[in-house]
């Protein structure tokens, strides 16, 4: 009887190794897919201020040829 309990214990911890294993995983997925994100978002964002700009030099432009 012992011995059998000795096996179930192992097999459970074995188990519990892998689920915190994966749980790991999971989280490290996570923590990626968040920078991937936050990448992004900032890309999105300095597109936005170029485009921005662009805009603002081309009215200006426009505000020159006008003013000349």
């Amino acid at each position: 009887m012992k011995k059998k309990k000795k096996k179930k214990k192992k097999k459970m911890m074995i188990m519990l190794t892998m689920m915190m294993i994966m749980m790991m995983m999971m989280m490290i997925m996570m923590m990626m897919m968040m920078m991937m994100m936050m990448l992004m978002m900032m890309m999105m964002m300095m597109m936005m201020m170029m485009m921005m700009m662009m805009m603002m030099m081309m009215m200006m432009m426009m505000m020159m040829m006008m003013m000349m």
